[in-house]
């Protein structure tokens, strides 16, 4: 059974810094590509990192620069560094994992970005 756990969200002023993480398990989870979503109040699902089993990131340009995603595998864990954090940044942040043409989700961590 996979399962995904995310953490590490949080209330914090713009500008700041947070760091995510989510806890992978039921995958040999080093052969797996790794994705962080987020999701603000009426806008749609969208892609914020991916990390291969190779270690190749990719991020969109809206946080291209402030974002960072890593991997450790002997955790089996992914992480996404946040920086020089925005208002437009909040949302529910969760991570996913596709298995064939299954995808799995956590439960999703709150980012709130408010002065």
């Amino acid at each position: 059974q996979v399962q995904l756990v995310e953490s590490g969200g949080g209330l914090v002023q713009p500008g700041g810094s947070l760091r995510l993480s989510c806890a992978a398990s039921g995958i040999t989870f080093s052969f797996y590509t790794m994705g962080w979503y987020r999701q603000a109040p009426g806008k749609q699902r969208e892609l914020v990192a991916s990390i291969t089993s190779g270690g190749s990131t990719n991020y969109p340009d809206s946080v291209k620069g402030r974002f960072t995603i890593s991997r450790d595998n002997a955790k089996n864990t992914v992480y996404l560094q946040m920086n020089s954090l925005k208002p437009e940044d909040t949302a529910v942040y969760s991570c996913n994992v596709n298995r064939g043409i299954k995808g799995f989700w956590g439960q999703g961590t709150q980012v709130t970005v408010s002065s």
